[in-house]
């Protein structure tokens, strides 16, 4: 049971600390129960009161760190049901899944098509960041090679694997590569945690119910392995979503620890090859509250979609997505081609280079620095105004790098024209139409 703020109060030494018993002291024991500082952050505390501190501070969730590549990632750590409560802060992972029960052909097939998947948007790299292995025991050489393809493509590792015997031999075969392993259950959970401890891996738990997989994590707690990531099962959709919702609950609501660990859903088990109902699940789950969610493949289809959300659900929404002010050439534009100006809302910036790029005209899309807010919003705000067109263009250096002096502005902010005309000598200014869905028309009749 998380200790109250008078709790932690009384258990500071107060013949070491000056400030203890007064408004000072009793302020910062409430922020330390409330989360908003650390009990670290009190120079007075023995090592000893630390230590029986820790567990009652610390976040019912807690955060796992796994290995993906050369990237570490932590899963876990939330402190919210409702991104709009505040905010969720380690996004969901996405992996493909391969088993030893495939041909050479299929397995090049799922991971061909699916680690092709590599991009940037706003700011974010967007890939496969996992490959899932599954022992089938139909055979464990075939799985030992596995792994080993996998442990080589640059991507975190998931042995799906619920022997502990071939657990051991696959572990030791791709150590460095700090696999999550799981397979842990009521019947082998101590020999397997022995298996993840001592190659100091995460390790995956399920159970045929809540309630067994309650018990099993209770029992692995109890033997000192407290890495680990639940697995919610895939023996229905109903059964899946319903532990992902009462695991995450049972955390943040009850301060049940032992249900504090980031889940895992196996999609592709779960949809049962439909394609479409795996990124729907994946969808599903990236929401409610999967924290690595397993697909057979991945498209570039899927992975627009699923990115793109994503994105938006594990982005603070009191900050918005900025894209990088700058210049972008669309349709191949040079030199000589016509300019247009927007802000960098990343939702507005999506927008407009589409309809831009459905015109097919060459043009120079600038991104001028608003803050993040819409044309409007950033217009109202003084950050999006003649003057800091004008200073774009300066800092920019634009005038040497585009000899077009044809400027396009949203016409949403129509008002700006003459101003933006003082600012900018030698610069045909022109208003361009209110919503972006009429840019093609206008920029094909202006061409």
């Amino acid at each position: 049971m998380a200790l109250k703020g008078l709790d932690i109060f009384k258990l500071t030494p107060k013949t070491n600390c000056k400030d203890c018993g007064n408004p000072t002291c009793m302020a910062f024991a409430m922020k330390v129960a409330q989360g908003a500082i650390e009990i670290t952050k009190c120079p007075h505390l023995s090592e000893d009161v630390l230590n029986q501190l820790a567990e009652s501070t610390a976040p019912p969730m807690k955060v796992i760190k796994v290995q993906a590549g050369d990237v570490e990632y932590s899963l876990g750590g939330e402190t919210v049901l409702a991104r709009h409560e505040k905010t969720f802060v380690n996004k969901d992972l996405f992996a493909v899944n391969i088993s030893d029960d495939m041909d050479d052909a299929a397995v090049a097939d799922v991971l061909d098509d699916s680690l092709k998947i590599d991009y940037d948007r706003i700011g974010e790299r967007m890939y496969v960041e996992f490959v899932s292995v599954t022992y089938t025991h139909t055979n464990i050489d075939r799985m030992k090679e596995l792994a080993q393809k996998a442990a080589q493509v640059g991507r975190g590792v998931i042995i799906n694997c619920d022997c502990p015997k071939a657990s051991k031999e696959i572990l030791e075969l791709i150590k460095d590569a700090k696999p999550i392993l799981n397979g842990a259950n009521a019947e082998n959970y101590e020999a397997m945690s022995a298996v993840a401890s001592e190659y100091n891996v995460v390790l995956g738990v399920t159970g045929a119910n809540l309630d067994e997989l309650y018990e099993t994590v209770g029992k692995i707690e109890a033997l000192g392995n407290k890495n680990l990531i639940l697995d919610v099962g895939s023996g229905s959709i109903k059964a899946a979503f319903e532990n992902a919702v009462q695991i995450r609950r049972a955390a943040l609501l009850n301060n049940d620890r032992t249900f504090g660990y980031p889940s895992l859903v196996n999609a592709a088990a779960l949809a049962n090859g439909d394609v479409h109902m795996q990124t729907a699940l994946a969808s599903l789950f990236t929401t409610k509250y999967g924290s690595i969610v397993i697909l057979q493949k991945m498209s570039y289809a899927q992975a627009l979609a699923l990115y793109g959300l994503r994105q938006n659900i594990y982005t603070d929404p009191q900050k918005p997505m900025k894209v990088e002010p700058g210049i972008y050439p669309l349709n191949k534009a040079d030199e000589n081609s016509v300019c247009c100006i927007t802000v960098d809302f990343a939702l507005t910036y999506f927008v407009v280079s589409g309809e831009l790029e459905r015109s097919g005209v060459p043009c120079n899309m600038f991104i001028c620095d608003a803050g993040g807010y819409s044309v409007l919003t950033a217009w109202a705000a003084g950050k999006f105004s003649a003057s800091t067109i004008a200073k774009f263009i300066s800092e920019h250096d634009i005038e040497s790098k585009v000899k077009n002096r044809t400027l396009i502005l949203p016409g949403k902010v129509a008002v700006l024209k003459g101003e933006v005309e003082e600012k900018l000598p030698g610069w045909n200014i022109v208003v361009g139409p209110n919503e972006a869905v009429q840019l093609v028309k206008f920029m094909k009749s202006y061409q």
